[in-house]
C-alpha cells in the first residue's frame, strides 16, 4: 500500500478538496447532515473570518495515490491563551478514511506545526474555536446532530485515544420533551419565582437588530467567559455570527431577562433546520435555502445555543426560571422537542436545571488533550 503524505492547504482547489472531503467518511451515513458547502467555506477563510485575525492556523490534506483520504487543522488561537494563561494549540476540522495510519499521520501534521510555535499542548477538536463547532461525539452515533452540533464516526475517539490523546472535557447535550418539562411544581415554582425577583422576559427586537446585538454581546462576554475553556468574542466576531444568525434566527426563542428593566440574561435557541437540510445531500446553498423556506413549518426539535445569566445573579434562581422560560416557547413555536446543548459536565445549574426539567443525556461530545513537554 503507497504511503501517506500529507501536505499544506495553499491553492484554491485545495481549499475545495480539503471541503469536499467531509463527504467522503459519511458516504453511507444515513445519520449525518451534509453542511452546507458556503459555511465551511467561511469557517476557514483567513481572509474573511475575524477569527484568524487573532489566531494562526495551518490546514492540511492527507493524500495517497493522488486521493485525499483525510484533512485537518492546527490552531494557534493567541485570544485563548490570553483569557486562560495557558500556552496551548488545537486540533480541528479532523476528517479521515477507516484507517489508523491515515489518523496518526494527520495528527503529526498538526502537533509538529504547533511545537514549532512552542506551544506545552494539544486540545482538540475545535473547528476553530469554541465558538463553533466543538469536541468529538464520543455517545450518541444513532442520532443526528443538531443545527451547528458536530458528528463523526465511531471510529475518531478510538484513533484519537491510540495516538495519545487523553479526555480533558466532555460535554453534554440534553433531550428535553415538551409533555414531560412542565411539571405543574416545576411551573408553580418557576413562576413564583419569577414574580419574587420581578423578572421580565421579552424577545429580541428585530428592528432595532444592531443594538439588541451589542447588548446581548456584553451579557456574552461578562456571564460566559469564567467558563472553562470559553473565549470573549470580538465585536467583529460577534457581528460576523450575527449576521449569519439573523436570516435563521426565530425572535421568539430569543429570550432578554430583565429585572427593573437591566438585562441580567438571555437564551438564544434555533429550530433545528438540519432536520430539513438532511436532504440537500450535496451541501449546495440554493437547495438548501429552499428546502428553509418550504419546509421550516415541518420543524418539531429545537436546539438550546446559549442560555445564562450575569455571574452576580448566578445563585438567584434565575438561570433556572429562563430554562423554564426557554422551553416554554419552544413549545408554543410548534417544537415539542429540543435539545440543550451543549452543556459542561461540570456545569452543576445548568445540569441541575435539565434534571428538573426531565432532561435525558443523549450524546457526549469529548475535548481531547496531549502535553507536548
Amino acid at each position: 500500500m503507497a504511503e501517506v503524505t500529507i501536505r499544506p492547504v495553499q491553492s484554491s482547489r485545495d481549499v475545495r478538496r480539503f471541503i469536499k472531503f467531509q463527504w467522503v467518511p459519511y458516504k453511507d451515513n444515513p445519520v449525518w447532515v451534509p453542511p452546507l458547502l458556503m459555511d465551511r467555506r467561511k469557517l476557514i477563510d483567513k481572509k474573511k473570518n475575524p477569527f484568524y485575525k487573532h489566531a494562526d492556523a495551518e490546514f492540511f490534506l492527507a493524500e495517497r495515490d493522488g486521493e485525499v483520504v483525510g484533512r485537518i487543522g492546527a490552531i494557534l488561537n493567541h485570544n485563548h491563551n490570553k483569557q486562560h494563561n495557558e500556552n496551548i494549540g488545537f486540533f480541528g476540522f479532523f476528517e479521515c478514511i477507516e484507517d489508523q495510519a491515515v489518523a496518526f499521520a494527520l495528527f503529526d501534521a498538526a502537533k509538529n506545526w504547533l511545537s514549532a510555535k512552542g506551544v506545552d499542548a494539544i486540545r482538540g477538536p475545535a473547528s476553530p474555536s469554541v465558538n463553533d463547532e466543538y469536541g468529538m461525539l464520543v455517545e450518541g452515533f444513532d442520532r443526528s446532530p443538531a443545527i451547528l452540533m458536530s458528528y463523526n464516526p465511531p471510529y475518531y475517539p478510538a484513533f484519537t485515544e491510540a495516538y495519545g490523546f487523553a479526555k480533558a472535557k466532555d460535554l453534554y447535550s440534553w433531550y428535553l420533551h415538551g409533555e414531560r418539562v412542565f411539571s405543574e411544581k416545576f411551573v408553580r415554582v418557576s413562576e413564583a419565582a419569577r414574580q419574587r425577583q420581578g423578572l421580565v422576559f421579552r424577545s429580541l427586537n428585530m428592528k432595532d437588530f444592531a443594538n439588541e446585538v451589542q447588548n446581548i454581546h456584553e451579557l456574552y462576554t461578562r456571564g460566559w467567559t469564567a467558563n472553562w475553556g470559553e473565549v470573549p468574542l470580538t465585536d467583529e466576531e460577534f457581528e460576523y455570527m450575527a449576521a449569519d444568525l439573523k436570516a435563521i434566527v426565530n425572535p421568539d426563542l430569543v429570550v432578554i431577562a430583565e429585572v427593573k428593566g437591566k438585562p441580567v440574561g438571555f437564551g438564544l435557541s434555533l429550530p433545528d433546520y438540519n432536520e430539513i437540510l438532511k436532504d440537500n445531500k450535496h451541501g449546495w446553498l440554493i437547495p438548501g435555502i429552499l428546502r428553509i423556506l418550504l419546509f421550516k413549518k415541518r420543524i418539531k426539535y429545537a436546539r438550546v445555543v446559549m442560555l445564562g445569566v450575569l455571574p452576580e445573579f448566578m445563585n438567584s434562581g434565575i438561570g433556572a426560571i429562563l430554562f423554564y422560560e426557554t422551553g416554554r416557547r419552544i413549545n408554543r413555536n410548534g417544537m415539542p422537542h429540543g435539545e440543550a446543548s451543549w452543556v459542561l459536565e461540570d456545569n452543576v445549574m445548568m445540569n441541575r436545571g435539565a434534571q428538573m426539567m426531565n432532561g435525558q443525556i443523549i450524546k457526549k461530545h469529548r475535548l481531547y488533550q496531549m502535553s507536548l513537554r
